[in-house]
């Protein structure tokens, strides 16, 4: 016997168990575990909570007529809410971190569908009016003009033309063809071709093309750049009794698209005309009106333009929120007649970050830090504009003054961007509304990379006021007799497609 104790003895000491050889756990440690689970169960039977819970439920099982011998103990009790309690651990680590994966994926999966339904609804307005979609391949749109002073309605005909295509090309009118044909232009080559450039509906531009085309210039366009149609507004461009665009239409390259109606050159230089240094104060004026000598109009009493949220929406399109981890940076102001240099400058703000919001304050705050007359374009013109910028991500309609702490967070601004020259605040309302982007240090001042302003373009008009008043009567005349011919055309083929209803 005593041998044989020894050789259990030795056995225990030296030989691991079974369980323990193939599973590698410690069965010591297992029963402790055990023990003090078991211990933490009687503690928790044991307490006055729990007895008071056991007690309800069992008066509410004894009056629904359940025997006293199935009444629940502390013990089923306790061991029912572990139970739960550890049933809802594993699933959460066996399941839940599954589940969340998948509803991340949805979620991506979601937005995905959602771009896609957004673009689709966009391409569906887009061709609503046009008798085919193109199919495959690419359509290679040219579209040629002055863009002189270039404005939001410019920008839509873009937008229209690069909707009947893949990649639309504009040509941008040299200053000599300008002149030979309708007077100099107000804006030179470069400053023309910087706002074309800057407008995200253009994928590629052309410089110097003759204001008439001839035919062997539009082969040289359509066999150079490979175009497939040629675009222009469905008004007519008649030049000494020629049309513009007459080898086109002969070549069966010709399509047009629709006038943006409501706005128009003729119109914008007509608010500029009234304008001296005498206006550049405040005044109690809400509205400023002045006719020339034979009783035209210069200033609009209010914008023809109507917008809309379809059209928002159609400029907009594209445009998503800031990712993770993107770098957001914000720059606000008038942006009173959309020019060059507010292209050149929102190029260089793009350049300190990737995701660059533009903030538009509204005709009011503009009106009262800069004077009478201003803004020349509304708030919605303006919206319509900055949209139109290949360099914007977002836009921040009627934009606050001052920056203040909650904007950034909400925003997730990272930077706040300031020119060094323009039209705007002076400077005591400027140091204040960036006090506090200044003392958190998020704020830049960047040096303007081109000395062209609104007051630019104004004092170039009233250096020619004669001339330009001379043209706006001409161009008035001549847009009033295209939309009375348009529209007293448009209810004659309504009034006959009624009358033929009626008799059939």
């Amino acid at each position: 016997m005593e041998v044989l104790n020894s050789t259990d003895q030795l056995t225990d000491d030296f030989s691991p168990t079974l369980f323990t050889r193939y599973t590698g756990l410690n069965i010591s440690l297992i029963a402790s575990i055990v023990i003090s689970s078991d211990n933490i169960l009687e503690e928790c039977s044991n307490s006055v909570p729990i007895s008071v819970a056991v007690t309800t439920i069992n008066a509410f099982l004894a009056q629904a007529g359940v025997p006293k011998k199935s009444l629940l103990t502390t013990d089923e009790f306790v061991l029912a809410c572990f139970s739960f309690i550890i049933t809802l651990v594993m699933y959460y680590f066996l399941m839940g971190k599954g589940h969340s994966k998948k509803r991340r994926r949805l979620a991506a999966d979601l937005k995905i569908a959602q771009d896609k339904v957004h673009f689709l609804e966009e391409k569906l307005m887009l061709f609503q009016d046009d008798g085919h979609v193109h199919e495959g391949g690419e359509i290679r749109i040219f579209m040629d003009g002055a863009f002189d002073l270039m404005h939001y309605g410019h920008m839509n005909a873009f937008r229209l033309a690069r909707s009947l295509g893949t990649h639309l090309v504009v040509g941008v009118n040299s200053d000599k063809s300008i002149t030979e044909c309708k007077g100099a232009p107000l804006m030179g080559d470069d400053e023309r071709l910087t706002i074309v450039k800057g407008c995200k509906f253009v994928d590629e531009v052309v410089p110097d093309c003759p204001y008439v085309m001839s035919e062997k210039y539009l082969e040289w366009v359509i066999k150079t750049y490979k175009i497939d149609y040629v675009i222009h507004g469905d008004d007519p461009c008649i030049v000494n009794g020629k049309d513009v665009y007459e080898s086109a239409k002969k070549a069966g390259k010709f399509q047009s698209i629709p006038r943006t109606e409501g706005v128009s050159t003729t119109d914008i230089v007509g608010r500029m005309l009234l304008m001296n240094k005498d206006h550049h104060c405040d005044t109690t004026s809400e509205v400023l009106i002045g006719k020339d000598r034979d009783g035209n109009s210069l200033l609009c009493e209010q914008s023809k333009f109507l917008t809309t949220s379809r059209m928002l929406r159609l400029f907009s399109a594209g445009m998503t929120s800031p990712k993770k981890g993107e770098r957001v940076i914000y720059i606000d102001g008038a942006w009173d007649m959309f020019h060059c240099g507010h292209v050149a400058f929102l190029e260089e703000a793009k350049k300190r970050g990737d995701y660059l919001i533009v903030g538009i304050h509204s005709d009011a705050v503009v009106n009262r830090e800069r004077g009478c007359n201003l803004p020349l374009m509304n708030l919605h013109e303006r919206v319509l504009s900055v949209l139109g910028c290949r360099f914007v991500d977002d836009v921040l309609i009627d934009a606050p003054e001052t920056i203040t702490p909650q904007m950034i967070q909400m925003l997730k601004i990272d930077e706040v961007i300031a020119g060094t020259r323009g039209d705007d605040f002076d400077l005591e309302t400027k140091a204040d509304r960036y006090r506090f982007v200044k003392s958190a240090g998020i704020f830049k001042e960047l040096p303007s990379p081109t000395k062209f302003t609104l007051s630019s373009i104004v004092d170039r008009i009233q250096a020619n006021q004669n001339a330009f008043q001379a043209k706006i009567a001409k161009k008035k005349k001549a847009e009033a007799e295209f939309y009375e011919d348009k529209y007293s055309n448009h209810s004659e083929a309504e009034t006959n497609n009624r009358q033929n209803k009626i008799k059939v």
